[in-house]
């Protein structure tokens, strides 16, 4: 009876909607990277069709992993979270759907308007002019059907996941606004440049980052059957996160004409948040102490876990790379293009990975059609996402190195084709990985109910 009241309260077939359309754009995003990998090995194989050209390919790429994965799959990890934590159904199973297709309509119309040049000259703001209006209002509507039941929620003190929901919410208009209208239309030059840092890192520390720890705060307890270590602990990580990372966006630019203030004050905020994650970790790794067997059992822990590994990483290098000494070396090398993978889909991702393993069997009533896949589709992944990683940053190294000593530009390219071979086969794994994944949601979406799970 009480499982029957909770599917009621969870608008099942929204969330099982988001997680398929999570997965098409992952699998299409996936194809678009390996494609433009393709390039630095001299092997694209579209070189002279203007719309398939490997930079319009490479924003297909980060778009669709922002707007298309990473948000498709963290609106059904909400549309999941929120209504159990607060006994409150979303405002709108309508409006729900209605903003599902629109978000749909909003990710293809990007997708074309990329492909055909219409991209605005902003990073990871690369919408087209034409499509911004849209996505602020399916932002608005979005964030009125999932805060609606947290205002209604009768208790009088909020889950720390809830915290790190309602900031989101309000972050991720504002983040957007100021992204893609500011720089745009009305701070043009050096300013403007300060303003698209700040949204290039704003865009993962004020939504992503909330909604990936929002989520894993009420997961893993659930997954564990045991409360989180400290609330204290999350309490501090939530509000550190809101001083701390809004500041962080200016290191995107250090040595540029943006004043230093600007730039130390990025530097040291970047630092500052290297400490927040840590109280975040130790208070994860708490909570699983004495139960770590459970991630030789339980994919989905094993994902998160591992998440919050590479989170740890990736912060930490964060801290190192923004010193000024430090990005002498590295600016604008594959070093960064390891870093920006390691946060974006060694962490989010993974954690994605780790609630769509749990939630699949749920929302489509049935067991797994294969957990031997499963536990395929976690090495494959994180293998080839760890050989990405070091790859980058071991090749990235020896370009900054050869820049820096001034030798013929030609020297670092052959310095980094052996790496860029790497990337490429570790991509190849990864996607493998991915498919074999895909296979195991259709089998298990179809299979029937009887059958024995293997």
């Amino acid at each position: 009876m009480e499982r029957n009241n909770q599917r009621q309260l969870v608008e099942i077939g929204l969330v099982k909607a988001h997680l398929i359309a999570s997965v098409v754009a992952f699998i299409t995003l996936l194809l678009a990277g390996l494609l433009f990998s393709l390039q630095f090995l001299y092997r694209y194989p579209f070189p002279t069709i203007e719309l398939l050209s490997p930079g319009r390919v490479r924003m297909v790429h980060t778009n669709l992993a922002a707007y298309g994965f990473l948000l498709n799959a963290f609106v059904a990890g909400l549309l999941w979270a929120v209504p159990r934590m607060t006994k409150v159904p979303i405002l709108s199973a309508k409006l729900g759907w209605f903003v599902f297709w629109a978000w749909q309509v909003i990710l293809t119309a990007t997708v074309v308007g990329l492909l055909a040049g219409y991209a605005q000259a902003i990073e990871w703001g690369e919408t087209p002019i034409f499509v911004d209006p849209f996505v602020v209002v399916g932002a608005i509507l979005l964030v009125i059907n999932l805060i609606t039941p947290i205002i209604r929620c009768k208790d009088k003190v909020l889950y720390v996941s809830l915290w790190y929901f309602t900031a989101g919410f309000i972050w991720l208009c504002l983040t957007y606004l100021m992204g893609n209208y500011f720089p745009q239309f009305f701070v043009p030059g050096v300013a403007g440049a300060a303003i698209a840092g700040l949204f290039i890192h704003d865009l993962v520390g004020l939504f992503v980052t909330p909604m990936g720890w929002g989520l894993m705060y009420y997961f893993v307890p659930v997954i564990l059957k045991k409360p989180i270590w400290s609330h204290g602990l999350s309490l501090i990580g939530f509000w550190a996160l809101a001083f701390c990372y809004p500041l962080n966006g200016v290191h995107h630019f250090l040595w540029s004409p943006i004043p230093m203030y600007a730039q130390y004050g990025a530097v040291i905020s970047t630092v500052a948040v290297e400490i927040v994650v840590t109280t975040v970790i130790v208070n994860f790794f708490a909570t699983l102490w004495g139960n770590s067997n459970v991630l030789r059992t339980s994919i989905p822990l094993r994902w998160f876990y591992t998440g919050m590994i590479c989170y740890f990483i990736t912060c930490l290098q964060c801290s190192i790379q923004v010193l000024l000494t430090v990005q002498e070396i590295i600016h604008f090398t594959d070093w960064v293009v390891g870093h920006a993978h390691l946060v974006m889909f060694g962490v989010f991702g993974f954690w994605i990975m780790g609630f769509l393993t749990y939630l699949w069997p749920k929302v489509v009533g049935k067991p797994w059609h294969s957990e031997l896949l499963n536990g395929w589709h976690y090495w494959l992944t994180t293998i080839g996402m760890g050989l990405m990683f070091f790859d980058l940053v071991a090749g990235g190294l020896i370009q900054g190195f050869l820049w820096k000593n001034l030798s013929p530009w030609e020297n670092s390219i052959a310095s980094s084709i052996p790496f860029w071979a790497v990337r490429a086969g570790a991509g190849i794994m990864i996607f493998i990985g991915q498919v074999i994944f895909v296979y195991n949601l259709w089998a298990t979406a179809w299979k029937p109910v009887a059958e024995v799970d293997r």
